[in-house]
């Protein structure tokens, strides 16, 4: 089995246990759309995942089965909606068991790769701030930034 598998089994079982702990259930087709999340470095949509389960597992997931599936997941804390591009990441911290601060997504603006990092709460508190201060109130902490990944920089050199 190589590493990447290995990894993505990992994830899976970590996810599995974090779902048994709350009561639910990590059903079969639920495990495939994660670990295309899991397996890929960017976001993908619900077609795309119906396309990764089609040629991967043989399995023909309807897309509508599929947002249900990545709703779930969400709602589970194993994904995250990217709310920009309408696509999905899996949550970079499936493995740990502390917690975690605020997400940041630096997504690639040429490549769509996805690197998940998080922010301190005194940053969001200065930011929920100056929400205010402007008249606004911050309806979601999560924040999604425009970047440019190393590969593609040394690629544009």
């Amino acid at each position: 089995m190589s590493k990447l598998m290995m990894q993505i089994d990992s994830v899976i079982q970590h996810a599995e246990q974090h779902c048994k702990q709350r009561g639910v259930r990590l059903t079969t087709k639920r495990k495939q759309v994660l670990s295309g999340l899991v397996q890929s470095n960017k976001a993908l949509s619900a077609y795309e995942l119906t396309d990764y389960c089609k040629q991967l597992f043989d399995q023909s997931i309807p897309a509508m089965s599929v947002y249900r599936i990545l709703d779930f997941l969400e709602t589970e804390h194993l994904v995250h909606k990217l709310s920009l591009a309408n696509k999905y990441v899996a949550c970079a911290h499936i493995c740990c068991s502390h917690s975690h601060g605020v997400p940041q997504f630096l997504i690639c603006g040429k490549c769509s790769k996805v690197k998940e990092i998080s922010i301190a709460a005194s940053t969001i508190n200065e930011l929920k701030h100056n929400a205010e201060q402007a008249g606004f109130t911050l309806v979601s902490q999560q924040l999604e930034m425009n970047c440019l990944c190393e590969d593609c920089i040394q690629q544009a050199a």
